[in-house]
């Protein structure tokens, strides 16, 4: 492998390092040069983890050299979100409330990539509590796009994505709790995953207690799935952790798709989306049929939209949890964020409760969709990428959505927990990314990454490269 490092698929990096034609410590080196270079510009980056990556990379460049293999991601560069603990480590969640705190554990997912062999670069910006499906915070302000600097990265992975879109590292562990793998991925065309819920454990427990799911945020969909095999796994510090053992995510990129049932929606039913990303999507939703599968038009996948049942708890979690700065720092927190969970905590027990059980009925409508179906697609998003400091997009601006529920296509596969995807769909006429997401049936992740791989070769983006670049 000669020259640059960046954009080098992880594959491609674990082969240079097997046949000895690079250093885990020379490609740590040159990741962090990287991000510390882009940093003025992206800002994707809570805070860089020299020493913990270094670490690491002069312990898999010494265990390579003996020939050893210590772990699936042995040597390779990967930054994590910052709503997941690394010990010794700022721990933000992207709030000024919480801008000197430490991390005193290791989560679980970040103790099994360090465990792989993993050099972590440092914890990646994200909107107040992952609580905007924008990329700034009062804490970090705004990460911008690579695509386009004047443009958000989206959120509330913001940094995740913006600095694998920008060739810091060739994945990034990122967080979903309405969207926030999904919708950055597909403003800055990438491949990305929210795989089962509690596939990948949490602790300490998400504020979204049962809508968060762990992924990962790739530019190749192989990158992704060897990330999220590490990632995956049974602990008990997570009370909802499936103990089964994962999918084979990597054996499930060599499947055929041939004869698989897919529906094509362009609206689910009750969203709206910009007319130049339903002809992309719907481009890119034709081209399974090229590829042997059978694909089905279906206008109305639910009856209604479920953003009032996914609101209710999504930000009724996040608004108990912030009581106390609430109370007490209400001026450290995002506006936007303080509206909005205070409206969710005025809603009395018989109300929330009542939603929990409308998200049952939900959840049993979806899967009885879902036996006539293998997967399920559609838009990602409704709009591409728009311009930074703004919640919503314009064409949204006066209508009744929210700084999440304008998303639409997304945060229903939070409240049901199957695996959800984005990948990259296209461009628009002005260069921006469109991603087309992907549903598979619950526990099947294997469908995502068959379905993904095939379309990944069919219409080839890695070598799509921003302009920042």
């Amino acid at each position: 492998m000669t020259g640059s490092v960046a954009y080098a698929s992880a594959f491609e990096l674990k082969k240079a390092f097997a046949e000895k034609e690079l250093s885990p410590v020379e490609v740590v080196k040159a990741s962090l040069a990287r991000a510390q270079s882009l940093e003025p510009k992206l800002n994707s980056f809570v805070t860089l983890t020299p020493e913990l990556a270094l670490d690491a990379a002069k312990k898999a460049e010494a265990a390579i050299m003996r020939g050893e293999n210590n772990g699936l991601l042995q040597g390779l560069p990967v930054s994590i979100k910052d709503v997941i603990p690394v010990k010794g480590v700022k721990f933000t969640t992207g709030s000024k409330a919480l801008a000197d705190n430490i991390a005193q554990i290791n989560g679980p997912v970040a103790e099994r990539v360090i465990t792989a062999g993993a050099c972590i670069i440092g914890k990646t910006t994200t909107s107040e509590f992952g609580a905007k499906a924008v990329g700034d915070s009062p804490l970090t302000g705004a990460t911008r796009n690579p695509w386009n600097l004047a443009k958000t990265s989206g959120g509330s992975s913001a940094g995740a994505t913006a600095s694998v879109a920008s060739g810091v590292t060739p994945f990034s562990i990122a967080t979903d709790g309405g969207g926030s793998i999904r919708i950055p991925c597909s403003f800055t065309g990438l491949f990305g995953i929210k795989p089962q819920f509690a596939r990948v454990a949490l602790h300490p427990v998400s504020a979204a207690t049962t809508l968060a799911h762990c992924g990962s945020v790739a530019r190749t969909v192989r990158d992704a799935a060897l990330l999220l095999t590490a990632e995956s796994g049974f602990d008990a510090r997570d009370p909802f952790s499936i103990a089964d053992p994962a999918p084979d995510y990597l054996a499930a990129c060599e499947r055929s798709i041939k004869g698989m049932r897919i529906a094509w929606s362009p609206t689910l039913g009750f969203a709206w989306a910009d007319p130049e990303v339903l002809r992309i999507t719907e481009s890119a939703a034709m081209t399974f049929q090229k590829l042997g599968c059978e694909v089905e038009l279906v206008e109305k996948v639910f009856d209604e939209d479920p953003v009032e049942i996914w609101s209710s708890e999504f930000y009724a979690g996040i608004g108990t949890r912030l009581k106390p700065v609430l109370e007490k720092s209400r001026n450290l927190l995002d506006p936007a964020v303080i509206a909005i969970v205070e409206q969710a905590l005025k809603q009395t027990l018989e109300q929330y409760y009542t939603n929990v059980f409308r998200r049952y009925d939900f959840r049993e409508k979806t899967r009885q969709f879902f036996e006539k179906f293998d997967l399920l697609l559609s838009p990602t998003l409704p709009v591409p990428a728009f311009d930074v400091n703004r919640d919503l997009p314009i064409e949204l601006e006066k209508s009744d959505r929210n700084v999440v529920s304008w998303v639409y296509y997304t945060y229903a596969f939070n409240l049901t927990g199957q695996p959800a995807a984005s990948i990259p769909a296209g461009f628009t006429k002005s260069k921006l990314p469109v991603g087309l997401q992907i549903v598979a049936r619950t526990h099947q992740e294997v469908d995502i990454f068959r379905a993904a791989v095939a379309f990944e070769e069919a219409r080839p983006w890695v070598t799509e490269i921003p302009p920042i670049s």
